[in-house]
């Protein structure tokens, strides 16, 4: 009982952290397309600090997810 409950608890915790992954990926996306991230952008050659972390902890995040849903503890253990 322990390990289905185990593992519905991972697979809820995978589609949680997909979900927030996505999230802030539509941030960063949003980010990017603003004015001020447009002219930093034009000036620097790079995103904003702000944009960079909201792409970075969303592709973490649904990384982290995706394998964690597709490779996380079997109920065989």
């Amino acid at each position: 009982m322990a390990t289905s409950d185990s593992l519905a608890l991972n697979k809820i915790l995978a589609v949680v952290l997909i979900i927030v992954g996505l999230i802030l990926l539509f941030f960063a996306y949003r980010s990017s397309q603003s004015l001020g991230d447009q002219v930093t952008e034009a000036v620097t050659g790079s995103f904003t600090d702000s944009t960079m972390w909201f792409l970075i902890l969303g592709a973490a995040s649904s990384v982290a997810g995706v394998g964690l849903f597709f490779f996380g503890k079997s109920a065989r253990a």
